[in-house]
C-alpha cells in the first residue's frame, strides 16, 4: 500500500512540475495570455507542435526506460539504444517546439500549437538529459575485485 502511495504521490508532484514548466516557458516566450476568438480543429501548427510533443514523449520513455533498466537484466545494448534514442530525439523536439514558439504570434486558442509547443520543449530537455544520465550510467563500470586479476 505505501509503495502504491509514493508511485501516485510521485506521478502527482511530476505532472504539477510539467505543467509549471510548460507554463513558465510560455510566459517567458509571452504566449500566455489566450486568444480573444479561438481557433478549432487542427491547423499546420498545432499539427507540428503536436509531432514534436509525441516525438518529446518517445524519447523521454526511451532515455527513461534506459535510466531504470539494470545492465544486467536487459543487456547494455538495449539501454544504450535507448539513450542514443533521447539524445537524438530529445533535441530535435526541443529544437522544434522552440522555433514553433518563435513563430507563434498569439497565445493558446490562437491555432499556433503553443501548449503542444511548450511541452514538446521541455519534454524534449527532459529526454536530453535522461539520455545523458544513461550513457554516462553506462560508461562507467564499477570493476569487481575477482576480475582486477
Amino acid at each position: 500500500m505505501k509503495r502504491i502511495l509514493a508511485f501516485v504521490l510521485g506521478t502527482v508532484i511530476a505532472v504539477s512540475l510539467f505543467v509549471v514548466l510548460v507554463h513558465f516557458v510560455l510566459v517567458a516566450a509571452h504566449l500566455s495570455e489566450p486568444a480573444a476568438t479561438t481557433v478549432r480543429g487542427l491547423t499546420s501548427r498545432r499539427l507540428w507542435a503536436s509531432i514534436a510533443a509525441v516525438l518529446a514523449l518517445a524519447a523521454v520513455a526511451g532515455g527513461g526506460l534506459a535510466l531504470a533498466r539494470p545492465a544486467k537484466l536487459a543487456g547494455a545494448a538495449s539501454a544504450r539504444h535507448g539513450a542514443v534514442v533521447a539524445l537524438v530525439a530529445g533535441p530535435i523536439a526541443a529544437i522544434n517546439g522552440a522555433l514553433n514558439l518563435a513563430f507563434a504570434n498569439g497565445g493558446p486558442g490562437t491555432g499556433n500549437g503553443v501548449i503542444g509547443a511548450a511541452a514538446a520543449f521541455v519534454l524534449g530537455l527532459i529526454a536530453t538529459a535522461l539520455g545523458g544520465l544513461a550513457l554516462a550510467r553506462r560508461r562507467t563500470r564499477i570493476v569487481e575485485p575477482e576480475q582486477m586479476t
